[in-house]
């Protein structure tokens, strides 16, 4: 076993790393993406940073934000210099983190912009975003440790996020590396063959800010030398895109997110009529072996990237029908079991030897044991010293041994079975214990059950099971579906009570735990409620409006992108009429996908589309339609396509242009010295405008430019309508394929789809290509001597590039396209390039689509 004091001795392996990308993250739509020796340049300057503040160690930081490259950053120069990290979910409330405060007394904090934090602590604050720019002053160089050993405290993880008394677990270097060594040690077995997938990328859904996901995103990726992507959304289908973009090889989730993509697959084969097809191939798959599984499942593999292989799931325990899903598809699923108190892991199953249904085998580090009520104990040199007390000392647990709270069994070949909470066993009048994860399980493998949970409930009969049930649609039926489920339970356990949960999702934890208590509250609340309206004899008087909490939210997003106040909504109310506009609609739907997690196509919602079909969208009664999708075609960047392009751009686009338009180009020394990638923006006259402004462009810039085309037309050229003629088909292809070979575009639409194209518009970017755009979104009718308004897009986009922007002007042309001239004086035309212009983060998209609009006018 490799042998460790500390875990500051995995940033020497950081050191010898030096160019490796380790860790990468979204931002807006470009992609940033750090290296070993940078991070650990960056770490070193941060601990400088707090030597600079006087913050000596074992003194506290609190650190409360999503995960980042910052969070990292943080996390290790607080390591190198001995203080100890605290953090906190970023949705922690102020409540909770004043409380947290007055417990650690910590000397500074460091949080997202959007973290109520300041105006609730008296301390300094620091934001994570540009914290790279905040330390830039210091040296970079080795910092000098001292007095750090294996008991030196690393970090400060509160479990209890939802109280006024949380409870603080104090983590030492000794009790990572109990568990990190072991596995350190395993992986060394299997390390030579990692260089036929070398990189190794992870991506880490969970909270840093939670000792699992510390685990996955912090430690055991960089053991192999590997890459960690981080992302905020949970969207389904967003996840799939940057699994199979990044070539994620391993995914680490909570088991919440396992169950949302597995929606995803099931619902993408519904839409295409195949969700019968599906259940029954899966059937045949039970105890295929893993290439026999891949190669059934091999569409669905390509749409995951053919190096994604592996979930790694944690924080909860993985429903056996979720697992067993994704294995017969032909992956491999993970799972461990641990606390918080146990830094991270007591359990875990072995990639290459795992128990279906168990959570692993135990860790070397411990001592277990099963006391009479099934509940596990355990005791070795990963437990916590305790919890940190109010008084800044460490409570200790006085025999040594901790007491899980979990229920569990152990089999003949030591593999861990998890039975549930300890506290949510259901103990009924004859003394019989009911475990409300067998209840759940045999409810969840229905076909009309969407989710569900089990509580307790108090009856005359004593306690029994109330099993609360989010069905796939309005349509199905639970009487049946639980007649089904009760048939696999024993008499005991059947379910005699059953309440329908009417909104999307349960209520969650940040590592999407459901919140039973919360449920239990809603229940009593809604019960009262129909107590009281029976007693008064009374119903609502208009059955129109919505009540739900998915009515409430819905309600709430809308007022925020329209910018009005939240009101209550009618399910007749059409989007039109609540002045939602189309980029309006996407940060709709992108906001409802990310509280709920779950994919919404943006071809489902129109301006005419009510209230009540986007709940019933969310709710999955309504099924997304399968429809053309826009291209993004990869065979448009191949080598031979770009050096024909060039050929044909010096021999024919060039000359032609040049000819007829005789054009005069103003502003080339603001191109000089550019520093790229950019944005064009330019107003719109003719079809021949991008020709132009390639003719006007330096040849760095030319050739490494691609143009945003109105994506409708391309679709329809790719993907007619289903009457059109043979003739025209063949036309409109070649004239797809003409256009992407002379020139490199990509469809923005008018409508909908904007998401994927500005998704793509990022990928351009992060490649080190400049777009060029037309904010006015169609060309300028013949008759008309002035630009159109910018669309509010053009602020999106360049709000979420981040790079500096270049507006560009057509001069001339208005006044050509009148006449019906396609042949141009000398100096008549001119294309006039500005000054490059950037942006504040907090810009409002139509603040920076009016500024532009006017910066282009003013030219010449």
């Amino acid at each position: 076993m490799p042998t460790r004091q500390t875990v500051l001795s995995y940033l020497e392996d950081y050191a010898r790393r030096g160019s490796s990308i380790v860790f990468a993250q979204p931002r807006g739509l470009r992609t940033i993406r750090c290296s070993y020796k940078r991070l650990l340049s960056e770490a070193r300057r941060f601990a400088r940073e707090l030597e600079a503040r006087n913050i000596r160690q074992g003194e506290r930081v609190l650190l409360c934000g999503d995960n980042s490259l910052e969070w990292v950053t943080t996390f290790w120069g607080c390591c190198l210099r001995g203080a100890v990290v605290v953090p906190l979910d970023k949705g922690s409330s102020p409540e909770f983190l004043v409380s947290v405060a007055r417990q650690t007394e910590p000397k500074v904090m460091l949080a997202d912009r959007d973290v109520p934090a300041a105006e609730h602590l008296r301390i300094p604050v620091l934001r994570l975003e540009g914290l790279s720019q905040q330390i830039a002053r210091h040296d970079s160089t080795p910092y000098a440790v001292e007095g750090i050993d294996e008991e030196t405290v690393v970090e400060i993880i509160y479990t209890s996020g939802t109280t006024s008394a949380p409870k603080g677990v104090v983590l030492t270097h000794r009790n990572l590396l109990a568990n990190l060594l072991p596995l350190e040690s395993e992986i060394e077995k299997y390390i030579k063959w990692e260089w036929f997938f070398h990189p190794i990328r992870f991506l880490n859904l969970v909270p840093l800010s939670h000792v699992f996901g510390q685990f996955m995103g912090l430690f055991v990726p960089q053991l192999l030398g590997g890459e960690v992507h981080f992302q905020k959304s949970f969207n389904p289908s967003k996840i799939v895109r940057t699994i199979k973009r990044n070539r994620i090889s391993v995914i680490v989730v909570v088991p919440r997110v396992f169950d949302a993509l597995r929606e995803w697959v099931e619902r993408d084969y519904a839409a295409r009529g195949q969700a019968e097809h599906l259940h029954k191939r899966l059937s045949a798959m039970e105890g295929k072996n893993f290439l026999r599984q891949w190669w059934t499942f091999r569409r669905l593999h390509r749409r995951f990237g053919w190096k994604f292989w592996a979930f790694v799931s944690g924080g909860a325990k993985l429903d056996e029908q979720t697992e067993s899903f994704w294995r017969r598809l032909g992956f491999a699923v993970l799972q461990g079991y641990g606390m918080t108190e146990t830094a991270a892991l007591i359990s875990v199953n072995h990639p290459f030897k795992m128990s279906h249904g168990s959570i692993g085998k135990l860790m070397p580090s411990y001592e277990v044991k099963l006391d009479e009520g099934g509940e596990i104990i355990v005791r070795g040199a990963s437990v916590s010293p305790g919890y940190w007390t109010a008084e800044g000392g460490v409570e200790s647990p006085a025999d040594g041994w901790l007491h899980t709270g979990d229920i569990g069994q152990m089999d003949a070949s030591g593999n861990l079975f998890f039975k549930g909470r300890q506290k949510d066993v259901i103990v009924t009048a004859s003394g019989l214990n009911i475990y409300p994860e067998d209840l759940e399980a045999a409810l969840n493998a229905q076909p009309e059950v969407r989710g569900s949970c089990v509580i307790a409930v108090e009856s005359r009969r004593g306690s029994e099971p109330l099993a609360v049930i989010i069905p796939r649609d309005r349509s199905a039926s639970v009487e049946a579906a639980i007649e089904r489920a009760n048939a696999q339970l024993a008499e005991h356990q059947k379910i005699r009570r059953w309440f329908i949960w009417t909104e999307p999702d349960f209520p969650r934890t940040a590592t999407h735990k459901v919140l039973k208590r919360e449920i239990a509250a809603k229940i009593n609340l809604e019960e009262e409620r129909e107590k009281e309206k029976a007693n008064r004899g009374t119903l609502s008087s208009d059955p129109s409006k919505s009540t739900s909490v998915a009515a409430i939210a819905l309600a709430s997003e809308i007022a925020r992108i329209s910018g009005g106040a939240p009101t209550q909504l009618s399910s007749s109310d059409r989007l039109e009429d609540l002045q939602i506009d189309s980029l309006g609609r996407v940060e709709l739907l992108s906001a409802l996908e990310d509280r709920y997690q779950i994919a919404l196509d943006e071809e489902a919602v129109s301006a005419s589309t009510t209230i009540g079909d986007v709940e019933k969208l969310v709710r999955g009664e309504i099924r997304e339609q399968c429809i053309a999708r826009y291209p993004y075609p990869k065979w448009t960047r191949w080598q031979v396509i770009r050096l024909l392009r060039i050929v044909l751009f010096y021999t024919i686009i060039l000359p032609i242009t040049r000819g007829m338009s005789r054009m005069r180009v103003e502003g080339r020394l603001h191109l000089k010295n550019l520093a790229e990638p950019v944005l064009f923006v330019a107003n719109h006259v003719t079809a021949g405008d991008h020709a132009l402004i390639l003719g006007g462009l330096p040849a760095h810039l030319r050739h490494r430019l691609v143009i945003a085309m109105e994506g409708e037309l391309l679709r329809n050229w790719i993907d007619p309508p289903a009457k059109t003629s043979l003739f025209k088909r063949l036309r409109w292809l070649a004239q797809y394929v003409l256009v992407n070979v002379f020139f490199h575009v990509f469809p923005l639409p008018k409508e909908s789809g904007f998401r994927e194209s500005f998704a793509y518009a990022g990928e351009c970017i992060d490649r080190g290509e400049s777009l060029l755009v037309f904010p006015e979104g169609v060309r300028a009718p013949r008759g008309q001597m002035q630009m159109g308004t910018f669309k509010s897009g053009v602020g999106i986009l360049v709000k979420e590039l981040n790079v500096p922007v270049v507006p560009v002007k057509l001069d001339g042309l208005y006044e050509l396209k009148r006449r019906r001239q396609y042949f141009a004086a000398r100096g008549m035309v001119r294309v006039i390039f500005g000054e490059q212009v950037t942006f504040e983060l907090d810009t409002k998209p139509s603040e920076i689509a009016h500024e532009l609009q006017k910066r282009v006018a003013q030219l010449g």
